[in-house]
């Protein structure tokens, strides 16, 4: 069985974070994560992560650093997250239910999909320095 990797961008502006709410699957509706998305044959995380939030939410960024840790989704798939600066585009949820700017004080507030909240200690650190 082949390794899946999904991969999340913090797209931070101004001291803001940006979030977006999950329309599906039933289990995870209504949660926030970072968007982003699977890594198809053939794509490094970086291109992966660009074509994802152009089709997810309409910007072109530029893919940097890593950021945290991977998380296991299950025995086959892993997640991570870059940091990411738009680069053009006009911002909005395509796939999803809502997107929102969220600062440092609303990071342990925010109802993250489980997976996702691995990184806020690494998400403080960004909107913090």
């Amino acid at each position: 069985m082949s390794n899946q990797i999904v991969v999340a961008g913090a797209l931070i502006t101004d001291n803001a974070l940006l979030v977006a709410q999950r329309a599906r699957p039933p289990e995870l509706a209504g949660l926030w994560e970072l968007p982003g998305g699977k890594v198809a044959a053939g794509e490094t995380d970086g291109e992966a992560l660009a074509r994802e939030l152009k089709e997810e939410l309409g910007v072109d960024v530029t893919v940097g650093a890593r950021l945290g840790i991977d998380v296991a989704l299950n025995p086959t798939t892993a997640l991570r997250a870059y940091r990411v600066s738009q680069t053009g585009g006009t911002l909005h949820a395509n796939d999803h239910r809502a997107l929102r700017w969220i600062t440092v004080d609303e990071l342990d507030g925010l109802d993250w999909v489980p997976a996702d909240r691995t990184w806020v200690p690494e998400l403080r650190q960004a909107l913090t320095s």
